[in-house]
């Protein structure tokens, strides 16, 4: 009895072992054909499928002390790259992500509508500069009422003006025509807020040009004693501009800000006292009249230098305190941790404020040669796109700004690359206060670059 039952056995053992192998089998491949890691992955805005990793986040736990200040992260605002793109992988284990992660995407291309269903945001930077004779958008000598003489170059002594026939075309989607009564509509009982440098009153006062179309529109109002807009006792102007349309109750403003930071008199019974420069404060007049606000255009940059900070008295504060970190006390890391904390704080307001749309606008680039401003620096170019009329690049040229609002419902408005290419339409040595020998190679001629700026914004709003 001992033989039949030990091949009896032997028999139900390999029965078992076959049952366990075609179930193996068969797990396998279910395996293979479930997409099982889509459930694992974070969100699709959390995950940047070119190098397999999550987006890098600041979280407002860390110490000021731990934030990575790598400089050549971070080019100066002087240094503006024509072309940049991301590192490449450093590691096998990166590069095999990124392979997998794209291998996905083609068969989610190939055998389901998932990704082909998704509408991909227009990257409204990458594109071309086209001769448009129907430019410019309104009229330089014209529209006085709303435009600095000092940036009207068709007031100055400049004699060529081919710069103003020429439009951005984005590659790959269309931009709409920007047309002043259609935007007002769009904009029906909304403010738009421009806060920042002077590149951001020259933004302003496009806007107002391209809106009216340069023509003195008398039922226009000045409402800027809503916002605290009025010049002070020997102030040179107001702090600020804000005008209402009223058949579309829409309210156009800028502030002045360089910094975007908060500025706190350190003796309020002094008139020449310092002020502290909150770094991780945000202005109060945004902290104050956000709730007013429905699209809020941010920016900075130009004013992060040393001279700038000693002029104005400004001393950098975190936390409260003086800066004693020293890495961070230099001006490159100072700007781009305001940046961040502006960006930051921004974002968090979003959810807050349902109607309101936040963008932060990259660095707009300046094109001096040979020197600076006050070192005999120039730019005498009158040529238009002598060095190029193409952007082909994927990434912005202000890796501050990109990296800044990326993880947030804070958009970019990417205007450096594009820019960057118009060399030519600055005021140059043309400006109607510039000193002998002195060219203004930062600020722009209007009509000219920053109404694109503009036409950019209207796309994305």
């Amino acid at each position: 009895m001992k033989g039949p039952s030990l091949n009896k056995l032997r028999s139900v053992k390999l029965s078992i072992s076959l049952i366990a192998l075609i179930c193996t089998t068969l797990l396998i491949w279910a395996w293979e054909r479930t997409p099982l890691l889509a459930s694992v992955l974070p969100p699709s805005d959390q995950f940047d499928v070119r190098l397999g990793i999550s987006s890098p986040v600041i979280p407002s736990e860390i110490p000021v002390s731990h934030f990575d200040f790598e400089e050549k992260q971070h080019p100066a605002e002087d240094d503006f790259p024509k072309a940049q793109t991301l590192a490449e992988p450093v590691t096998d284990v990166i590069q095999h992500a990124s392979e997998n992660a794209n291998a996905k995407m083609a068969l989610d291309d190939k055998g389901s509508n998932t990704a082909s269903d998704k509408k991909k945001d227009c990257n409204y930077a990458k594109g071309k500069w086209v001769v448009d004779k129907r430019r410019p958008l309104y009229s330089g000598s014209g529209c006085k009422k709303w435009l600095s003489e000092m940036w009207a170059c068709r007031l100055t002594k400049r004699t060529d003006f081919s710069f103003e026939t020429y439009r951005w075309q984005p590659k790959n989607c269309e931009m709409p025509e920007f047309e002043g009564s259609a935007f007002l509509n769009r904009m029906q009982h909304k403010t738009l807020a421009f806060v920042g440098d002077s590149l951001g009153r020259q933004q302003f006062q496009s806007m107002m040009c391209m809106i009216t179309g340069g023509r003195e529109i008398s039922d226009v109002e000045n409402v800027g004693k809503l916002y605290g807009l009025v010049k002070a006792r020997g102030a040179v102007r107001p702090d600020g501009w804000a005008y209402r349309f009223p058949r579309t109750n829409t309210t156009i403003l800028y502030y002045w800000s360089a910094s975007l930071c908060e500025l706190q008199p350190l003796n309020q019974s002094d008139p020449a006292t310092h002020y502290a420069m909150h770094l991780d404060r945000p202005a109060f007049f945004l902290k104050h009249f956000l709730p007013r606000f429905n699209v809020l255009v941010l920016n900075t940059g130009h004013h992060w230098n040393r001279g700038k900070l000693i002029a104005n008295r400004w001393e950098m504060y975190v936390d409260g305190k003086p800066i004693a970190d020293r890495k961070l006390a230099q001006i490159a890391n100072a700007r781009n941790f305001t940046v961040y904390s502006i960006v930051k704080w921004l974002d968090s307001q979003l959810p807050l404020h349902p109607g309101l749309k936040g963008f932060y606008r990259s660095i707009s680039p300046r094109h001096f040669v040979n020197g600076d401003w006050n070192t005999g620096g120039s730019c005498d170019h009158t040529t238009p796109l002598a060095g190029g009329s193409e952007v082909t690049q994927d990434h912005s040229s202000d890796a501050v700004a990109e990296h800044a609002v990326m993880g947030t419902k804070v958009k970019l408005l990417d205007i450096t690359a594009f820019s960057q290419l118009r060399d030519e339409c600055h005021i140059s040595k043309y400006s109607v206060k510039a000193s002998t020998g002195v060219h203004d190679c930062l600020h722009w001629c209007l009509p000219g670059v920053p109404d694109t700026w503009n036409e950019l914004l209207y796309a994305q709003i």
